[in-house]
This record gives C-alpha cells, sequence and structure tokens, in this order.
C-alpha cells in the first residue's frame, strides 16, 4: 500500500481576488478536504503559494500557484463483521451488491466499522486492494440512505477497467425514485454542474464555483396528485447528484431530509392537502431513491451484463398506496 504523501498543485484562476486562502481550498471539490483539515496543512506549513508558506486568512489576487503536501492517513483498521449481505452475482472477478438503505458504503477516518466494506471483507474471499485501505473494492458509491445495486471488484486490474468504463460512461445506472410536484415535462435531461456548498460543507449544491459537469435523464412513469414516480439515468456520478438536481428544480426526491424533501416539501404545499402529505411521509423515513438497473461489460470475459432490483419494501408499501388510493 503506498503510504507516500501526495502533491496538489493549483493555479487559481482570475477573479478570485480578496478571497481567503482557507475559503478557496475548502470550495474545491476536487480535494475532498474539510475546512478545519485545510487549515491544519496550512498551520502545519504544508500549503505554499508560489513557493512561500502563508496563513489561512491570506487573500488571493488570482493567477497564483498553490502547492498543496497531503500526507497519509492514519493507517486504517478496517475488521470483517458478519453483516447480512445480498450478493447478486459473483464470480472470481467481482460481484454485484444489492446495498439495502442505512447502510454506509465504506468507513471514514476514525469510523471503521458497521459499513459494506466491513461486510464485504467478511463474505467475499478477496476485494481489491485500495491505497487508502477504507475503500477496498469499491468502485462507485450510494449514499447511505439509498438503496440498491453496486460493482465491487476483487483485483485491481478488474477494479481499474471498471472505472475506466465510468469514466468513459459506459455503464448504464438507471434509479427510481418518488418526486415532489410534478415535473415539467414527461422526460428531459438535466445539465448543471454540480459542487460543494460554501454554506453546508456536508452538501452539495449546482453552482458554477469549483464544480464539475453533472448530467442526469429522467422519465415520468406515474403521476399523483402530489408525486411522481421516475426512472432516471446517472450520465456522470457526481456525489448527491440525483437529489441536488431534482432540488434544484423545486422537485426534490420525497423523504429527503437533507434537500427538501420532507418537512421543506410539507410546508410549501396547499394546507387542504397536508393531512394527505403527512400520510405519505409516514410510509418512508428516507429519500425514496433505489439503484434498480446496472449495466456493464464484464472486464475479463467482454460479456454485456445486466442486473435489477426490486424496489425495497419501504418505497414498494409507498408506491403499493399510491396506486390503491389514487386509482
Amino acid at each position: 500500500m503506498n503510504r507516500l504523501n501526495r502533491e496538489k498543485a493549483i493555479i487559481v484562476p482570475p477573479g478570485v481576488e480578496s478571497e481567503r486562502l482557507d475559503r478557496y481550498l475548502t470550495a474545491l471539490s476536487e480535494l475532498e478536504l474539510s475546512r478545519s483539515q485545510i487549515q491544519r496543512l496550512i498551520d502545519d506549513g504544508l500549503v505554499l503559494v508560489d513557493g512561500q508558506a502563508e496563513t489561512k486568512n491570506h487573500r488571493l489576487r488570482g493567477g497564483e500557484k498553490i502547492v498543496i503536501t497531503i500526507p497519509p492517513p492514519e493507517e486504517p483498521n478496517v475488521a470483517p463483521e458478519n453483516i447480512p449481505l445480498n450478493i447478486v452475482y459473483e464470480d472470481e472477478y467481482l460481484a454485484v451488491i444489492d446495498k439495502p438503505y442505512g447502510l454506509v458504503v465504506h468507513p471514514a477516518p476514525g469510523n471503521p466499522e458497521h459499513t459494506l466494506v466491513n461486510a464485504l471483507l467478511y463474505h467475499l474471499k478477496q476485494v481489491a486492494p485500495d491505497e487508502t485501505g477504507l475503500r477496498p473494492g469499491i468502485i462507485h458509491r450510494l449514499d447511505k440512505n439509498t438503496s440498491g445495486l453496486l460493482m465491487v471488484a476483487k483485483d485491481e486490474v478488474t477494479a481499474r477497467k471498471l472505472r475506466e468504463q465510468l469514466a468513459a460512461r459506459e455503464v448504464t445506472k438507471i434509479y427510481r425514485a418518488v418526486v415532489c410536484g410534478h415535473m415539467p415535462e414527461a422526460e428531459g435531461t438535466i445539465d448543471l454542474p454540480v459542487g460543494r456548498s460554501l454554506r453546508d460543507r456536508t452538501k452539495m449544491t449546482v453552482t458554477k464555483l469549483h464544480s464539475r459537469e453533472a448530467i442526469t435523464r429522467y422519465t415520468v412513469i406515474t403521476s399523483y396528485r402530489l408525486l411522481e414516480l421516475v426512472d432516471v439515468q446517472l450520465v456522470t456520478g457526481r456525489t448527491h447528484q440525483i437529489r441536488v438536481h431534482f432540488t434544484h428544480l423545486n422537485h426534490p426526491v420525497f423523504g429527503d431530509p437533507e434537500y427538501g424533501g420532507r418537512l421543506r416539501w410539507l410546508r410549501g404545499i396547499d394546507p387542504a392537502r397536508r393531512n394527505e402529505a403527512r400520510k405519505l411521509l409516514d410510509l418512508i423515513d428516507r429519500q425514496a431513491l433505489h439503484a434498480r438497473s446496472l449495466t456493464f461489460v464484464h472486464p475479463a470475459t467482454g460479456r454485456e451484463m445486466t442486473f435489477t432490483s426490486e424496489l425495497p419494501d419501504d418505497m414498494k408499501r409507498l408506491v403499493d398506496y399510491l396506486d390503491a388510493t389514487e386509482k
């Protein structure tokens, strides 16, 4: 495992005049570092601006070269755990997992327990190594409270080839979601850049600042009085992409407490329908989002493989209730 320091060089673009050094670096989603981590690196002299160590409140003018030296994380100790796991497919190269909602995909520093990775280490004979030690086998992620299908690699070559397919947009990932309100069109494409929120570093938002291209396609399956059932295809795979895109259009994923699909949605609807809305919210306590279909080319055999997953119990209960009460 590579435990060496890594360096990141950044050229500050024009137009960043008078922005604080720590705030500017925190907003860069490519670094994936919190403000406290950035400030610690600055305090330790590991952030150089045009070759000079500066303070965290140093004001940028645009055009500077920033070099950040990032030490390796502490050696993790991720232990196997006998967590129930639905293995949809497995061979000597890879596995496909149907992740339940409520399960975090991989550990974070200081929190190495009760994740999908812990379960993988227990149930699979081998998984592809990861230089951080925290994400062995992981090719792509789902949010804690999003359920559905994930690819897992068992060796480094398989992991590299699957990631190459993802980067080339050759993996088809289709989600089923219930969204608030009614979409403006029966089908459409949402092409809006997504980056880290400056107000809340745990969230993402649609922004042109320090963002990445994000493309989501959707098709409305069924319209109800207050909600719609939609299929969603991810063209890109940004953090929280589906939840952010639909929230930006004022149609958040139903039940999502972090992106407006719960109490904020309830406060905004016609008061005459709030009792009906409360009954719907009682049926599910997380975002109604499920990764239902996954298609990719097997890196070893060259065969295209498609896997599907039925809706989990809570989403099925919600959709069945909608179908029964609105027919």
